[in-house]
This record gives structure tokens, sequence and C-alpha cells, in this order.
């Protein structure tokens, strides 16, 4: 059998069908470790194919295809299935979100949808292969502590044993048809940091009776870049930003305290734990220096995420294989973050993109934007792909 060009027909041939199981989780969106009819569906499909289901983390859900001698080796494939908390923009679509505030804005609607078609395909095809493949359905990716952290923490990785990993996420910077790959360092870790400045409000006629915490933030945020200007070597990818300043006092009124929360990324494990004790030390001088207090809170997230080398570089080329050299892109680093890292620091893994953008469908709004919304036909290179690359992977 040509199984390149089966799985190629078969992934054009359940398009249709995939398109109407996306459209219906978009439709019904859930929570980072709520989704209960997310994973309900996920085990009505994989039911349907003959395959038994696990539940790890309380709405993961975890499937084995297993092809001759199933023992030889596993690759496990991965997509995500939560939602934010974004509200959609009512653009006249068909298939918004009906519960309002809830939004797949990430595109993970797309990877579980993808997962299931890879899973009709590769059921079918058990016999051409030998080895598993684990079918790894995550919740909880866009909440700390992540749910791949939970899942490998209850056994995802085990029993039997992954040798692999493979997760796909879609990209509206690619066009649909075309995907990308990274070697190496690719992802950034992710830390949020929640900071109170307490000092003494009063009457904004009168700051010399006060100790104003509003100048003493504003001092603090421009203090704080000094640690990513000048404190980090220049080698090291580093972001610190803050997205939330809150000063609830009036034109006339200076508050007690100011609540500022932002994030921290890099790409050095030994940087990253540098930074937090630079920010801290600080943070604290610096306040305490103008009369105030600090509460610095940084909660510690996800790792930085790392492809393996030469699995990554395997991939890549059989992704040209499948989908033709030019439709195959290099992708450079991203301070983004996604706790697919987690699965990267246990295991061989590669963490591929997949081109969502089309003009003519206005398909080109970021990820996490009200507006955001993929072209349904990267379904096909959806799952046809991630098929292809896990037989590919167990035929070595």
């Amino acid at each position: 059998m040509d199984v390149k060009k089966h799985i190629q027909d078969r992934a054009a041939s359940i398009l249709p069908a995939l398109v109407d199981i996306r459209r219906h989780i978009h439709q019904n969106p859930e929570l980072s470790f709520q989704e209960h009819e997310t994973a309900a569906l996920v085990e009505k499909e994989l039911h349907a194919l003959g395959l038994k289901t696990q539940r790890l983390a309380n709405t993961g859900v975890v499937a084995i295809i297993e092809g001759k001698n199933p023992s030889k080796k596993v690759v496990g494939l991965r997509a995500d299935m939560d939602a934010l908390p974004i509200v959609e923009v009512n653009d006249g679509r068909v298939y918004r979100s009906k519960k309002e505030g809830v939004m797949h804005a990430c595109g993970h609607d797309v990877h579980t949808t993808s997962l299931l078609g890879a899973a009709r395909i590769l059921t079918e095809l058990k016999d051409e292969f030998e080895g598993s493949i684990k079918l790894v359905f995550q919740p909880g990716e866009e909440r700390l502590p992540g749910g791949a952290s939970l899942m490998i923490a209850e056994g995802v990785l085990q029993n039997p044993k992954v040798d692999v990993m493979i997760g796909q996420h879609v990209m509206p910077g690619i066009e649909t048809g075309k995907t990308g790959f990274r070697p190496g360092l690719y992802m950034a870790s992710t830390d949020e940091i929640y900071v109170k400045v307490t000092g003494k409000g009063g009457h904004g006629a009168m700051p010399h009776f006060n100790i104003d915490p509003v100048l003493i933030s504003a001092h603090l945020i421009v203090a704080l870049q000094q640690i990513v200007s000048r404190a980090a070597n220049p080698a090291i990818p580093s972001v610190l930003s803050f997205g939330k300043v809150i000063a609830q006092g009036a034109t006339n009124v200076i508050p007690n305290e100011v609540i500022i929360e932002g994030t921290f990324r890099t790409l050095d494990e030994n940087w990253r734990a540098e930074a937090h004790q630079k920010m801290l030390t600080l943070a604290k001088g610096l306040v305490e220096g103008m009369g105030g207090t600090v509460d610095f809170d940084i909660k510690r997230g996800y790792p930085f995420l790392k492809n393996n080398e030469d699995l990554t570089e395997r991939l890549q080329s059989e992704a040209k294989s499948f989908l033709g050299e030019q439709n195959v892109e290099p992708l450079g680093i991203w301070m983004a973050a996604e706790d697919f890292s987690y699965f990267t620091q246990e295991v061989p893994s590669c963490f591929y993109r997949l081109g969502t953008r089309n003009e003519a469908k206005k398909t080109t709004f970021s990820v996490h934007h009200p507006s955001f919304d993929v072209d349904e036909d990267a379904l096909e290179q959806g799952c046809g792909l991630l098929a292809y690359l896990a037989i590919s992977e167990l035929q070595r």
C-alpha cells in the first residue's frame, strides 16, 4: 500500500466531517479544566473507532492505537482542548460561540479535530505499521499549572512508555497548506508577576503628607526594565512586560496602594532564576527607599520549549515529502509560551506549526484576538500530516 497517498486521500475525503466537528467544538467552548462536553465528544468519536479511552487530569482523554508488535515503539500525539475567556466578535459567522465570554481564540478546536481525524486514518492503517500511537487530548493548556504537567504526573507518558511526542499548533502567520518547524530552542518560559505597592494615601494637593504609591510604582516599572536591558546576557532572549496597573485614586486623590501585574519570559533556566531574584531585590530596595512597602510575588509558569533537534529535523523532512518542500517553512524563536514544553522536558519532542492564514477568508487575526478564526481547509493538512508523521517515525 502507498501509505502516503492513502493518508492524503483519506484526509481530503473526511474534511467535511472534520469541519462539522470543529464547528461543534467552536460553538461549545469550555474554559481550562472545565472541558467536560469536549472530552465526552472526544470519547464518543474514539469509541466509534473501536478504541478504549482513559481519563487523566479529570477532563483529559487518552487512547492507544496498536499496530503490529505494539510495544516496539510508541509515538505520542497531543492536542489541547480548552478555550479562552474572550468575547468572540459577532461578524455573522454561523458557528460563533454560543457561550458569551468564552471562545476558541487559540485554535484548540482545530487541534482536537485534527487529532480526531488522524485517529480515523491511523486506525485504518494499524496493519501497516509496527508499534503504537498514543492519542493525548489535553485539558488546561491556557491556565497554570498546565494540563500537560498534570497528565504527566498521572502517568500519560507511561504504560506504555512514550518514546517521542509530537504536537501541532495553528499559526495565522503561515498560509493554509503550509507548515513550520524549528529544531532546538523555540518558545519561552513564562512567569506571572503580581505586585502590590503600598504607601500612604491622601489629598493630591498635599503630597508632602503622603507616601505616593503611584509615583513609586512608576519608578519601579521603569527600573525593572534594566534587568532585561542591562543585567541579561544579550544572547539570551528575555521579555519583561507589565499589562495591568491599578491605582484607585482620583484627579485629586492619592491612593493607598497600586496593583501591578505582568509577565517575564526567557529561554534559559539559570538566567530565569537569577532574574527572579534580581527583581525581588530591586523592588524591595527601591520601594522601601521611597518610603513604601512592596509585596512582590512571582508565580512560576511553564518552562521553555526546546524541540529535539534530531527528531524535529526528521519530521521536517517527512513534512516536505508529504506537503511538498515549498510548503515547509523555518520558524524563528517565539516568546510566547506553551505547556507542551513539559513534554519536551521528559521525552524527545517536536512542536510544529500548521498554517491557517487565508486573506480572502479573513483568517489573518492573531491568536487570542476576538476576531480570530481559521481557514477550515487546513484541517485536511492538520489531520493528514499528524498521521503521516506518526507512521513515519514508527517506521524508522
